[in-house]
């Protein structure tokens, strides 16, 4: 049986074997707050470890057991932290996952490596590790036996042993996983090795892999040094997004030497798009969490290392005050998470959860900021500064983050003022047919934006012409230089989005020139078709999902498109319908034309018992129906929205709060009314 996370699949299938412990930790939605400042908060344990999060990389997202995780790989990796500025950017950890173990000990109890993987054995790559002024990390499990189906020796019952191979070895990180745990208590065998790691006397960061299966920020603290909170991390969309809204809420548990831990990068990997790996590292980032590498650096690419290496955006993980970031506001997919500073400024992440461009905005009062003339705004992905007059906005792309790092600063007049582009009103045209769109330019400075000029421009073959002014002699605080376009799509255009580009252009009062780029999106749309269709039948907007595509007429299946079977919710089968895997958005363009969507949801039968979802249906910006949570014990629920007056329907499914594990969801029968 597969699952989104294969490995966690392995270790809930053998906890339940031994003890039937496994049971999802459900977590509310985040609380939206804003920002409160708190004393520099001192490490629980107080040795001195992990005062900011750790940085490294470990193996197993992009190597699993696979052969290619060996000596070789370990010694390549540290290699390419020296030659390529990692470790200068502060990644310093190496760290080996599970499979570098023989399955049995020796006949005196000792673990042994696998010679085939690594000849020299562990300390030899330790030797090499430190040479290079890095660090080394290993894996072993809170059980008789670690995670892999293999049956590799765990811990239990040898922690003081195993520790003191690992400290003679020169480990410098441990990583304690939860698999074939016997059903001992977690706080026992997690405190255990802690004492065994504390009694070789090395330096060792305590990592507790515990899964938030028993709330570990509310007793780890005094245990190890970071402490996993969600199930594993899979290399898509709804994965990242499903275990960020699970961490976010337990900021107040973080700070130096003890923290949250959402589970390794997977920037890199290719299951996600360049602008969602930076979204990914941004938010972690921001969370204050542990930044570990998770991808082959001998095979990446440069868009990955200058993701990785951006070293304002690691500054804002780093920071020394060991704030977690914390939800400002978060409504229609429009997050702002503020991150209080050791120098008093705030990182604002604006992240748009959806599927389309969005707009989103918030105030440096609202994150936490005094009052103030002005302030600096530094944007950490172009690596520029600006003044604003305390608007920080942007148009943020779908699935992207805007990341600044704003202060009172009282040289802020020394910046260029701050200019917010955006797409105002509907982005959709139809083929052959003139539309037109307007675009905005704002002032968001105290000082005003001199010789304003603007351009927009679109595909080969698309025609875009300015139907009213495109230059501004000076744009005041707050004021917009607004722009109409004529924007025409060539006759047999299909359907889909397609990028325009909005360029600004603008001088400061000291004269220094400004050029700002924004990607925007034009979508080209028919109109929907009178009467009753099925979703099913309809060209879709943008469509994400958990684990795999989404499907048309079948289940979610795996990982492969067109790998899902009947769509069966209670024993009865549909014809028709969309197959998802939570967190999943499937948007329709319904042109104010249509009324109601009606369909049958729950958990496809093809999970068994597991899977827990929500089901929600959205017109425009605002939510017309929901569920609640279902389980697979459920029968199917008929679910009716009215959605007159839409430009577009969304169907959002969520992951009933607590990860994406095993959650199938079906829009069975799912029809428009138009």
């Amino acid at each position: 049986m597969r699952h989104p996370h294969t490995r966690t699949t392995l270790r809930r299938l053998a906890g339940a074997l031994t003890a039937g412990l496994l049971c999802a930790a459900g977590l509310a939605a985040p609380a939206v707050a804003a920002p409160t400042r708190h004393p520099l908060a001192t490490p629980s344990l107080a040795d001195g470890l992990a005062l900011t999060p750790p940085m490294g990389f470990n193996n197993w997202n992009s190597t699993h057991c696979r052969a290619d995780f060996n000596e070789a790989m370990v010694k390549g990796i540290a290699d390419l932290f020296v030659d390529k500025g990692l470790k200068d950017a502060g990644y310093q950890y190496v760290n080996l996952d599970d499979c570098w173990a023989l399955p049995d000990r020796d006949a005196d109890g000792k673990l042994v490596p696998d010679s085939a993987r690594f000849p020299n054995g562990i300390k030899a790559v330790a030797d090499y590790v430190h040479a290079k002024g890095l660090k080394l990390g290993i894996y072993t499990s809170a059980g008789f036996k670690t995670c892999n189906s293999a049956g590799f020796p765990g811990a239990l019952g040898h922690e003081y042993s195993d520790a003191q191979q690992f400290a003679d070895w020169g480990v410098d990180y441990l990583k304690y996983d939860n698999c074939n745990n016997l059903g001992v208590d977690a706080k026992l065998r997690y405190r255990t090795m802690r004492d065994a790691l504390r009694a070789t006397g090395r330096p060792i960061v305590y990592s507790i892999c515990e899964w938030g299966e028993n709330k570990p920020w509310e007793w780890a603290a005094d245990d190890g040094h970071l402490w996993r909170t969600t199930g594993d991390i899979s290399d898509s969309w709804g994965s990242m997004l499903s275990i960020l809204k699970q961490n976010l809420p337990l900021a107040p548990h973080a700070g130096p030497g003890h923290w949250n831990d959402p589970d390794m990068l997977e920037v890199g990997n290719g299951g996600m798009t360049d602008t969602e790996y930076r979204s990914h590292f941004s938010l972690w980032s921001v969370m204050a969490a542990p930044l570990l590498i998770g991808t082959d650096l001998r095979k990446a690419t440069q868009a990955t290392f200058d993701i990785l290496d951006n070293k304002e955006v690691i500054a804002v993980d780093q920071d020394p005050l060991g704030q977690q970031g914390t939800v400002v506001s978060s409504a229609g997919g429009r997050w702002v998470v503020a991150k209080e500073m050791q120098d008093g400024s705030r990182a604002v992440a604006l992240f748009n959860e959806s599927g389309t461009a969005q707009r989103i905005a918030t105030t440096a009062s609202a994150v936490g900021l005094p009052d103030a003339p002005a302030y600096t705004l530094r944007d950490l992905w172009q690596h520029r500064s600006f003044n604003t007059a305390g608007t920080l906005a942007a148009t943020v792309p779908a699935h992207g983050t805007v990341l600044l790092r704003v202060s009172a600063d009282p040289d802020w007049a020394a910046n260029p003022p701050a200019a917010e582009l955006r797409l105002d009103g509907s982005p959709f045209v139809k083929a052959a047919v003139p539309a037109t769109l307007t675009t905005g330019v704002t002032d968001l400075g105290r000082t005003p934006a001199r010789r304003v000029s603007v351009s927009l421009t679109g595909p080969a073959g698309w025609t875009v012409r300015a139907a009213s002014a495109t230059t501004a002699a000076a744009l005041p605080t707050g004021t917009s230089l607004r722009t109409d376009w004529t924007v025409t799509a060539p006759a047999g255009t299909p359907t889909g989005s397609y990028g325009l580009s909005l360029k600004a252009s603008y001088r400061s009062p000291a004269g220094d020139s400004v050029t700002s780029t924004v990607p925007l999106t034009a979508t080209v749309v028919l109109p929907p078709p009178t009467g009753t269709s099925y979703f099913s039948d309809l060209p879709m907007l943008s469509a994400t999902s958990g684990w795999g595509p989404v499907e048309r007429d079948t289940s979610n299946g795996e990982s492969d498109a067109g790998d899902g079977h009947p769509i069966t919710l209670g024993g009865v089968v549909y014809a028709k319908g969309l197959g998802v895997h939570a967190e999943s958005e499937v948007s329709f363009y319904t042109g104010t034309a249509c009324s109601k969507v009606t369909a049958d949801v729950g958990v496809d039968d093809e999970k068994g018992t597991k899977g827990t979802v929500g089901f929600e249906i959205w017109a425009d910006g605002g939510k017309v129906a929901s569920t609640g949570v279902l389980t697979n014990a459920q029968p199917a629920q008929p679910l009716t929205a009215d959605v007159t007056g839409a430009q577009v329907v969304r169907l959002v499914v969520t992951d009933g709060g607590d990860g994406i594990d095993s959650d199938h969801a079906d829009w069975a029968d799912a029809r428009l009314t138009c």
